[in-house]
């Protein structure tokens, strides 16, 4: 579609508390060439994150975690999920030190060489969040514990496991969250080629998913 596209008609923030709301009024051009009525759409914004699996090519096991998660709870499903670290982009970070800092957080792991796996919206129809979704290198041998940050009320379990075992939740349909679900695809696709040369460099990217 060309750039005048979508005609924003109005825009306003209706909730603004610990993340924000703006609704907005529009049309967008159609495929067929016109115009469609007039629509009202609200926008969720929190920000955008950055998601990193991490991986020990030596031991062939991943660091995963477990936290809760109010909006799983809400669902009606167990609101303790099995996740990938995580967290948002602040201001002045790149997603790179966004995905080391979240591994010292919530591991209290020292993880190297991130590699950037893809970009991707988890819900585009509702939010502008966008995430950045990353794989980096760690000594699984020194994982392990309940971390996060107390003022943010985290509270953290890491589980360690083997890169089989994890596919294998994937397989089995047991992961309910995207970024780990597209983590681990992404993984089985190349830990082959991590086992035997991680790649490093300004070059560092392995196979979009």
């Amino acid at each position: 579609m060309p750039p005048d596209a979508i005609e924003i008609l109005d825009r306003a923030t209706v909730y603004r508390g610990y993340f924000r709301i703006d609704r907005y009024r529009l049309r967008h051009r159609t495929f067929a060439g016109g115009w469609t009525g007039e629509m009202i759409r609200e926008v969720f914004e929190r920000g955008h994150a950055v998601a990193v699996l991490l991986y020990d090519p030596e031991r062939d096991q991943v660091v995963l975690i477990e936290q809760f998660r109010i909006g799983a709870h809400a669902a009606g499903r167990n609101a303790w999920l099995l996740e990938i670290v995580a967290g948002v982009v602040n201001t002045g970070e790149s997603p790179e030190e966004v995905a080391l800092r979240e591994t010292r957080e919530e591991t209290g792991c020292t993880a190297t060489a991130p590699i950037h796996i893809c970009d991707y919206f988890p819900s585009p129809g509702v939010s502008s969040e966008s995430i950045g979704l990353f794989c980096a290198r760690v000594d699984a041998g020194t994982a392990g514990g309940i971390h996060g940050l107390a003022h943010e009320q985290e509270d953290i379990r890491t589980v360690i496991m083997s890169s089989d075992d994890a596919i294998a939740l994937l397989d089995q349909g047991t992961l309910d969250n995207s970024a780990i679900i597209i983590a681990l695809g992404w993984l089985a696709r190349t830990r082959d080629r991590l086992r035997t040369a991680w790649p490093d460099g300004p070059a560092r990217a392995m196979s979009a998913c």
